[in-house]
């Protein structure tokens, strides 16, 4: 199982003092984020992509870039690429170049994003929500494929015999589909044989064990080896010395981020005792102290059929930077180490 993190590079308030983060500090911050979880062994890191005020990775592969220079292991993902607001022949242009700086590391993770604020701001219909993603999926796919392409679709202009470079190191280039939770997206993902990103942010990891078996019962139906059909999951956690340390530090901010969410889409409150059952034995959030977040990764593998990767967000909020750092040391020297370890005397286990 390859173990990361993943990073919306949030920017709100402080929960506790009302105090805003400086933008520059803050991406500097993420950038020590990255070369620790680099320099602690871990698989991977993701970069969001979001167009709102309390995130900084409107520009992700910037970002991405940036890591690459100071990093020599950790895969340099997207988590996710808003693909339907993008021009895939751009988003192609970009990770193959970042492909090339970091000697073969990058990673696209396309999705539709969770909020809807670059619709308008790329001049785009919510109408079109699904079949923007669809045609730029597959365009994308194409572009990987061919170096001369020959196109049309319906959003964007067509091509004609057109040579479309650099290249990437990798061949192929890897490229995810990210999720929330929907059936057409996971079948879409199956039948074309990509690897699967499904974000559990709420209730429990075993609801989602249904989507999981139609993505390769769909994979495997189009002729794709059961081997190729990967799993990942994005999920909110953090880790401390003890467990109440780690929860005590992540809920502020959880509250704070996911109230605000709330007011937009008519959510309830949240409440404390909501989020200690999200952090308790079935729930989705994976925070506490190393032997919790063993525990609660294994349970993930379980209860989902054995997953491929796991990617922790975790932050929601605004986690202080030196907590932050510590959080990745634990997961990077503690929590991964043993995980894989016990995973790897399992036979048939991922």
């Amino acid at each position: 199982m390859q173990i990361g993190i993943d990073s919306f590079v949030a920017t709100t308030a402080d929960p506790v003092t009302g105090a805003k983060v400086d933008p520059g500090i803050r991406l500097r911050n993420l950038l020590k984020e990255v070369e620790t979880a680099d320099r602690v062994g871990l698989d991977l890191f993701g970069i969001g992509e979001h167009h709102r005020e309390e995130f900084l990775d409107s520009a992700p592969v910037v970002l991405l870039a940036a890591a690459a220079a100071r990093t020599k292991q950790i895969r340099l993902a997207s988590a996710v690429t808003v693909l339907s607001a993008a021009d895939p022949v751009r988003v192609f242009q970009e990770f193959a170049t970042l492909d090339l700086i970091s000697e073969g590391r990058a990673e696209i993770v396309a999705g539709r994003g969770s909020f809807t604020e670059a619709y308008p701001l790329f001049g785009l219909d919510l109408r079109d929500y699904d079949s923007l993603f669809d045609e730029k999926l597959r365009l994308l796919l194409e572009i990987r494929a061919n170096e001369r392409v020959t196109w049309s679709g319906k959003h964007r202009p067509a091509l004609r015999d057109q040579e479309i470079y650099p290249r990437p190191l990798q061949d192929p280039l890897p490229i995810w589909v990210g999720v929330g939770g929907s059936p057409e997206s996971v079948i879409r993902a199956g039948s074309l044989g990509l690897p699967l990103m499904i974000a559990i942010i709420g209730g429990q990891p075993d609801r989602f064990r249904p989507l999981v078996d139609l993505y390769r019962e769909a994979g495997t139906m189009s002729g794709h080896a059961p081997e190729t059909l990967k799993v990942g999951i994005h999920a909110l956690g953090a880790f401390a010395t003890t467990t109440k340390e780690a929860r005590d530090d992540y809920f502020p901010g959880y509250e704070r981020m996911f109230g605000q969410i709330g007011k937009e889409r008519g959510w309830p409150a949240i409440r404390r005792s909501h989020f200690d059952a999200l952090c308790g034995e079935e729930g989705a959030l994976i925070i506490g102290d190393a032997q919790e977040g063993i525990k609660k990764i294994l349970h993930y593998n379980e209860v989902l059929g054995g997953i491929d990767r796991i990617t922790i967000q975790m932050s929601p909020g605004t986690l202080p930077h030196p907590k932050a750092l510590k959080a990745i040391e634990i997961l990077g020297e503690q929590v991964a180490p043993t995980i894989r370890e016990k995973l790897a005397s399992k036979p048939g286990s991922r």
